[in-house]
């Protein structure tokens, strides 16, 4: 927001420095973003006359001027090469040691082909105050000599730019600043008012409500208006902000919308087509705004219509088919409450910002409506003519009337500065709240209509956490709370922001919380498992063409994009899987796995009929190094079950309680793959080789082994206080067994069998050899088991471990069936 030092002088009586204004402006909470005072960045130019003006005797386009500048400047030579310079020209004027802002250069006294040069004749791009020209500025004739430009051309006007905060709608006028710095002391608020324009006859366009989000809406038309451009006053008032001038119809919109914060628009009567103008919905149809831009406007825009169409996209920009231009001669004038939400949404789509959606997505005066209508009417009549008639309207203002009480002592125990109850009221008086009631302990005010942000009835929304009961009773006086915590940081706000003490929040714990969530770490801990085991990580899209996820599960409607951005990336991936074989076949196809086996793995998102889930899948192909007395070797499904045992270890997962049945999906090799379980429900992750089928599909040769590991399902460990571990210092004892046992038996059967046999003793179980041959019976198999047994406190005997070899074979027996190998 920008403001003159000159506006603000209009609704504010002060004697204060521009310092001082900066100073407080700070210390209420409007930041001060920049400054621009002409007077100490012009400083120096003068005013000048050119006595005499003949050509440079050895330059053709240089002229040497006598230049009459005032006392001490009298008659001084300046070699100009402007095409306009002339004899009897009034100029201006820069002495040498004058910095020139727009070619950020200092002049010094010099000599030009041979002809001296004692300053500058400059133009207004020059000063960088005006626009690329093709000569010096031009100044009236009669122009005084040796004054000041910068009082002269009246730009002695300092320029200040705040920030303002999305809830200080109020702030982004003139006059709400000057309501701030008067609250604060710093000079007396001066009365705006505006008195009622008597109109002549009834407004021939009327207004017709259709959409909520309009709550109030005048207008009146104004008949034989002469537009043009602008008087001085005016105009400078606009530049000074940064508006440029456009005519006299527009700049007194924009000057009431930056004078006291009322946005309005007019429009040429005589292009607006029937006698109705309707606050309504877009319709999809193609809107030219004022601006040039051609926008097409959705059902959720609310839109000014005629019986043409749409006229204005309401609350930010008007449109060039009903704009006004120097030819207009009747005017009707809107003025209009619209809904914040609604406004911000629209621009926010269409990607408009103006100063008056600025405005109205922040909250404007509720009670401003009709009196901005009058203060438009009245100035257009003072400086275009015309006759008004009489004001037309649809819906109510509103009933914006609310109140907001203040218990004093709130002022200690919430802001930290002790403030005497008869200053804090005097405070809110000065920014317009009214005292309704008082008490020794505390006030009641009627908030004013410009400060939409004071008890608005908008509570903050409470934690989803926030226990029922607590909820409820926050509920019930939330709003009572907020109001008086607004009231609160006016009071601290007027006092200064500068002398609040600085506290900090009391901590919710004493050991702060992770930086990371447990399934980050947990992911994290995956990659970097993984990548010690030789994967190398890759991150696809999670789209896939649908011919190959056909081949992993049953595509689903909701799962195929309706506007890919590839015609092979036109579902959602069913498994990461699909996207690590394509890999692999490109780095196979380039050789990478015959020098050494290609593994990938991801860590990501898939979709399809088990839902949204995270899955940790590999896969490895090609084939391993050679090297004296060792084959190269295609992977296996032991590596891929070795590769998912490993990450569920890795996620607190114990091993023993685990198992794997042989019902893969139908994408793995149908006998060498499996899934593994907690419990017998609970499927954690898959294993195996893929099916050649597969392969094929995807031009992949050899053996592909892969695994999946879905996080969603593995439990995350319970938090236990750990004892500290008993360390054996006696030498654990390992035993091989071979079994006999029926091809049917499942082996994770045999080694939990094993594992029961003595949980003390027996701390590991593995399975090292499975022999299938002549001298093993027709169906049936040979298992080798290796057991770890560690004693804690004395050595085994023979007789213990006899014992205890015993007992596995018995259990094992007694558990599959299978007896000992002999």
């Amino acid at each position: 927001m920008k403001f003159s030092l000159s506006w603000l002088r209009d609704h504010l009586d002060f004697t204060a420095s521009l310092d001082e204004i900066c100073t407080t402006l700070n210390r209420i909470g409007l930041e001060v973003e920049s400054v621009d005072d002409p007077t100490e960045r012009l400083a120096g130019f003068r005013t000048a006359k050119i006595l005499e003006a003949s050509p440079h005797p050895d330059a053709d386009r240089l002229q040497l001027c006598r230049v009459s500048a005032g006392q001490g400047f009298e008659d001084v030579q300046v070699v100009c090469g402007a095409p306009n310079a002339r004899t009897g020209l009034h100029v201006i004027f820069a002495p040498p040691g004058t910095y020139i802002p727009g070619s950020d250069m200092t002049i010094k006294p010099g000599k030009i082909r041979g002809q001296a040069s004692n300053g500058m004749l400059c133009s207004l791009r020059e000063l960088g105050i005006g626009e690329e020209s093709n000569g010096i500025a031009e100044l009236p004739d009669g122009s005084p000599l040796g004054e000041d430009y910068v009082r002269h051309a009246r730009l002695d006007d300092p320029v200040i730019e705040i920030a303002i905060t999305p809830n200080r709608g109020d702030a982004l006028s003139v006059r709400g600043i000057a309501r701030d710095l008067a609250a604060a002391g710093l000079g007396t608020l001066k009365p705006w008012l505006t008195e009622t324009v008597e109109g002549q006859g009834e407004s021939p366009i009327r207004w017709e409500i259709c959409h909520p989000a309009c709550r109030y809406v005048t207008g009146r038309l104004i008949r034989g208006v002469k537009n043009g451009p602008s008087p001085a006053w005016l105009k400078r008032r606009l530049e000074s902000v940064g508006l440029r001038p456009q005519s006299a119809l527009v700049d007194v919109t924009n000057y009431l919308m930056m004078h006291i914060g009322r946005p309005l628009h007019v429009f040429d009567a005589a292009r607006l087509t029937g006698d109705r103008l309707s606050l309504t919905s877009g319709t999809g149809e193609h809107f030219r705004a004022l601006d040039g831009q051609e926008l097409v406007l959705g059902t959720d825009d609310l839109v000014i219509a005629d019986e043409a169409g749409v006229q204005s996209l309401a609350g930010i920009i008007g449109g060039e088919a009903s704009a006004v231009t120097d030819e207009t001669v009747d005017v009707f004038v809107e003025s209009a409450l619209f809904d914040p939400v609604r406004i911000a949404l629209t621009g926010r789509r269409l990607g408009v910002q103006t100063d008056a959606r600025y405005r109205f997505e922040r909250g404007v005066d509720q009670a401003l409506v009709r009196s901005g209508l009058e203060a438009a009417t009245a100035l257009i009549v003072e400086l275009c003519g015309g006759t008004p008639s009489e004001v037309t309207e649809a819906g109510a203002e509103p009933a914006w009337q609310r109140t907001a009480s203040l218990r004093f002592e709130r002022l200690a125990s919430l802001g930290g500065l002790e403030i005497e109850a008869d200053r804090a009221v005097d405070i809110l008086e000065a920014l317009g709240f009214e005292v309704q009631e008082r008490t020794a302990e505390k006030a009641v005010f009627s908030v004013p209509s410009w400060r939409n942000d004071v008890a608005a009835g908008h509570g903050l929304a409470q934690a989803v956490t926030l226990d029922a009961a607590v909820a409820e009773r926050a509920a019930a006086s939330v709003e009572v709370m907020e109001a008086e915590a607004d009231l609160v940081e006016e009071v601290l706000r007027i006092r200064g922001l500068d002398e609040v003490p600085a506290l900090s929040l009391p901590r919710a714990h004493m050991v702060p919380a992770p930086a990371v969530t447990p399934q980050q770490a947990r992911a994290a801990l995956l990659r970097r498992l993984c990548a010690g085991r030789g994967l190398m990580e890759t991150v696809g899209f999670s789209f896939v063409s649908d011919q190959d996820a056909a081949l992993f599960e049953e595509g689903r409607e909701q799962d195929r994009l309706l506007n890919p951005i590839a015609t092979d990336l036109n579902q959602l991936r069913p498994t990461p899987v699909i996207n690590l074989l394509r890999a692999l076949g490109r780095n196979l196809a380039h050789g990478q796995g015959f020098s050494g086996d290609a593994s990938f793995f991801e860590l990501g998102p898939c979709f399809g009929q088990q839902g949204t889930r995270m899955v940790l899948a590999g896969v490895r192909g090609g084939v391993t190094l050679r090297a004296p007395g060792q084959a190269a070797e295609e992977p296996s499904w032991m590596d891929a079950k070795a590769d998912l045992m490993a990450a569920l270890v890795a996620l607190g997962v114990a091993e023993a309680s685990l198992s794997s049945t042989p019902d893969a999906p139908g994408y793995y090799h149908p006998g060498r793959s499996g899934v593994v379980r907690q419990g017998p429900k609970l499927v954690l992750g898959s294993f195996g080789e893929l099916h050649p089928r597969v392969a094929r599909h995807f031009g992949l040769s050899g053996t592909v082994a892969l695994f999946e590991v879905t996080l969603d399902r593995v439990p995350l460990p319970k938090v236990k206080r750990k004892a500290p571990p008993v360390l054996s210092a006696l030498q654990p004892v390992r035993r091989d067994f071979a079994f006999l046992a029926d091809e049917k038996v499942q082996i994770q059967d045999v080694l939990k069998a094993v594992r029961m046999a003595d949980r003390k003793l027996i701390t590991d179980v593995r399975l090292f050899d499975i022999f299938e041959g002549s001298s093993v019976p027709a169906g049936h198999r040979s298992l080798g088991v290796e057991v770890t047994l560690q004693p804690q406190k004395d050595s085994l005997t023979d007789a213990q471990l006899d014992a205890l070899m015993a007992a596995v074979e018995s259990a094992v027996q007694k558990a599959t069936g299978a007896t000992l190998r002999r």
